[in-house]
């Protein structure tokens, strides 16, 4: 294996590790409310974009790559082997955090619906939610149009898309995300919208980009 492809599959594990342990962490603890769980998503994005973001521009999130593939930014060999260190980030995430709150009544951080909110209502927003964190990802990141600042200004959306959705859909916007707790917990109710939304939002986001570098 390229050295430089191993290396950038390290960091994305880690950083999947570290989002779904901290993340849904702090949701399983009920750390802050939803203003907590909101700043420590978007904190460990922040932190490990400056860390990391030079190995793997760590994506963290199976939309965020797909997302970079459709905009042609990766190529589909490290795309694919990004998703398969994400989801085995995520889930040993997941377990890595039953292991620690074992004991304690918790649903380690599962990202479902609220009462109220419907299947399609949820997968309409987990959608919207994850194209703005694509498009600050495509057009922070990517353009090298925020320079030193694009960490933040990824981590910041990643922070505003969950206090908004936190309380809907516990705004998972990263198919990661919500396998961790799913697999650890064994909660899969309507575990499909978050790999469905989350995906087409990234998609959107890449093709809207696309548009503009079109239009240059």
């Amino acid at each position: 294996m390229d050295v430089k492809l191993s290396t950038a599959l390290i960091s994305e594990f880690i950083g999947t590790f570290a989002l779904i342990f901290i993340g849904a962490g702090a949701g399983a603890l009920g750390v802050g409310g939803v203003v907590g769980v909101a700043f420590a998503h978007g904190l460990v994005v922040m932190v490990f974009a400056y860390a990391y973001g030079h190995l793997s521009d760590t994506h963290v999130n199976p939309a965020v790559t797909v997302g970079l593939f459709v905009a042609k930014q990766i190529d589909a060999t490290r795309a694919a082997t990004f998703l398969l260190v994400q989801f085995l980030g995520g889930i040993a995430g997941g377990l890595a955090l039953a292991y620690v709150l074992a004991g304690q009544d918790t649903n380690l951080g599962a990202t479902v619906l609220a009462e109220g909110v419907s299947p399609i209502q949820g997968l309409v927003l987990e959608t919207i939610l994850t194209f703005f964190l694509v498009n600050t990802v495509l057009n922070a990141g990517v353009s090298g149009k925020a320079g030193p600042f694009a960490g933040l200004a990824i981590g910041m959306t990643l922070t505003f898309v969950i206090l908004m959705g936190g309380p809907l859909t516990g705004a998972s916007v990263n198919p990661a995300r919500t396998l961790g707790p799913a697999v650890a917990a064994g909660i899969y109710s309507d575990v499909w919208l978050y790999f469905v939304g989350p995906i087409a939002g990234g998609v959107l986001a890449a093709l809207l980009y696309l548009v503009k570098l079109k239009q240059k």
